[in-house]
């Protein structure tokens, strides 16, 4: 199921030529605040603070929760106590597990093009993966990886009206547009896309390709390897850190994926 297009804009601006100067019509991409706030045992502890394109708010601070390691996976979050605000999300915290507020604190301010930084080594992913590796017993034509980016594009809404806008897609195998989200931040698309399934409980995604409209940073192979994800394809190029976390993690990770070709930078065994 998609989602209905949000987050955008209208405004008038200038548009200028080489002769000429016009006023004209223009719709740009929203990024405002959004405040993450967990309720536990009757107090409130905000989580970080997000700028983010609204709409989804409530998957993208559910994907936040849990692809930053706060949040176990198969747990029921929120339910009818979450309290989804204007540029604010509040969140029960289940009754049942413990609430680290030392990892909280680490999590104050994101902004919409870096992910959480001060992230300083791989061991702190790692650690806080939560499904086991799964070997490689599926495969993609090597035909079908450079049509996912113009399938993704076909379905973005807010980058047909804005131009300014990421995107994540989740593909199945044979190519099919199961899911996407966008936002003016790439892993607020990808924490959209990934809280959509952690609430239908349907984690890890171990038999799915993740497709990235730009390029492929560290903090977004954390989120695929924390999701479950064996596959990354994107349409810019990747880190070094970003391929030394998918090598490790056994993730298959492509980049410049285009028509035309696309370059493979580990474990090419997932591609015929």
């Amino acid at each position: 199921m998609q989602h209905s297009s949000r987050g955008s804009k209208p405004l008038r601006t200038l548009r200028f030529t080489a002769t000429t100067k016009r006023q004209v019509a223009d719709t740009v991409a929203e990024e405002e605040p959004l405040e993450i706030q967990l309720i536990h045992q009757g107090r409130t502890h905000p989580v970080a603070i997000t700028m983010r394109t609204p709409g989804r708010d409530l998957d993208l601070a559910i994907g936040f929760l849990f692809t930053e390691g706060l949040l176990p996976p198969g747990h029921r979050v929120g339910g009818g106590g979450a309290q989804v605000q204007t540029n604010k999300v509040s969140l029960p915290w289940p009754e049942h597990l413990p609430l680290s507020l030392r990892r909280i604190e680490r999590h104050s301010y994101t902004s919409s093009s870096c992910g959480v930084c001060g992230k300083t080594s791989l061991e702190m992913v790692y650690s806080t993966v939560p499904f086991a590796q799964v070997p490689a017993t599926w495969s993609v034509p090597a035909e079908v990886l450079p049509t996912l980016p113009d399938r993704l594009r076909a379905a973005q809404e807010l980058f047909a009206t804005t131009g300014g806008i990421h995107a994540a897609g989740l593909f199945d195998r044979s190519g099919v547009l199961l899911q996407h989200a966008e936002d003016v931040g790439r892993h607020n698309a990808v924490d959209k896309l990934i809280g959509h399934y952690y609430t239908m409980n349907f984690l890890p995604l171990h038999e799915y390709i993740l497709v990235l409209s730009g390029r492929a940073s560290f903090e977004l192979l954390q989120k695929a390897a924390m999701a479950g994800i064996p596959f990354v394809a994107s349409v810019g190029a990747p880190s070094s850190l970003a391929v030394e976390l998918a090598e490790d993690q056994g993730i298959t990770l492509c980049g410049f994926v285009r028509a035309g070709g696309f370059n493979c930078y580990t474990h090419p065994e997932r591609i015929t």
